[in-house]
This record gives C-alpha cells, structure tokens and sequence, in this order.
C-alpha cells in the first residue's frame, strides 16, 4: 500500500446539509450565512417570486396579451335528440326539460341538437317548444312528422 492508491471509505466523509440559525454551535457563527442586516437576514425575511421591493414589478408593466371570448359567447342548454328519445318525452318544453332534469332552471335559451347519423333513430310523435334547434334535427323531425316550434328569444 502506497500513498496515491489511498482512499476514504465510502461514507466515512459525508458532507451534510449545514442548518443554519440555531446559535452558535451551529458551526457558522454570528450571522449564519445570511450577511449583515438587510431583509433577507431576517428571520421572516422571504418575499414571494417576483417581488422586486415595491418597485412595479415586470409581469405588471407588460402589457396582456390574447382575447377570451367567453363574456361574449352564446350560453345555452344544449339538448340531444338522443337524450329526449331515452327519458321517453312527447311534450317537450322547459318545464318538462327540468322536470326530467335535463337542464337547469337558470333563464338560457335551449338548443337542440341531433346525432352525427339518423340511421338508428325512430321517432313518435313529438311537440318540441325550444329556442334554437340545428338545421339537420329540424330537418329530420319536420320528415318525421314531429311538430316543432322555435320560440323567439327576447333581449
């Protein structure tokens, strides 16, 4: 055994996390690596991310950018041919929608909307009051011989 093919054994030299703040036996002294003074070195002294003093931080000076349209958007139940065949109505309108609780009881106007195939669908005769309805579904109740009728919404 020589000097250059010496070594420690596996560890024997850990080197642990230093726990700063707790005196000074805690191997640091006095100021424990926080420096003199100042808001860091005090014991609360963390700010949030992207604090910058009280200065106007960035993320308020840059201006935003992009648009949502959901102030805007037109609100409404939507409501399946599909799902009106499966609770078993022939008098549709609002009060039957929420008796069955289909849609809510919030003041939006209802739209019916129909399946991507009308292959599988058999209707009976049906009485539909709602505020808007898709071409295809008006279209395949009107052949059907179902009575449909699109209430006027008022604004």
């Amino acid at each position: 055994m020589e000097l250059h093919n010496l070594s420690y054994t596996k560890g024997s030299r850990n080197h642990k996390r230093r726990i700063c703040g707790r005196g000074f036996s805690s191997g640091l002294g006095k100021t424990c690596s926080r420096g003199q003074k100042g808001q860091h070195s005090r014991k609360s002294g963390n700010v949030r991310i992207g604090f910058e003093g009280g200065q106007t931080p960035i993320y308020r000076k840059i201006p935003k950018i992009g648009f949502s349209n959901y102030n805007f958007a037109d609100k409404a139940y939507i409501v399946s041919l599909q799902q009106i065949i499966n609770s078993k109505l022939t008098d549709v309108n609002r009060k039957t929608l929420i008796a069955k609780k289909l849609i809510g009881k919030e003041k939006l106007p209802i739209k019916l909307i129909g399946p991507s195939s009308y292959k599988n669908i058999k209707i009976t005769k049906l009485n539909i009051e709602v505020e808007k309805a898709t071409k295809s579904v008006i279209k395949f109740l009107t052949e059907n011989g179902a009575n449909i009728i699109l209430i006027k919404i008022n604004k």
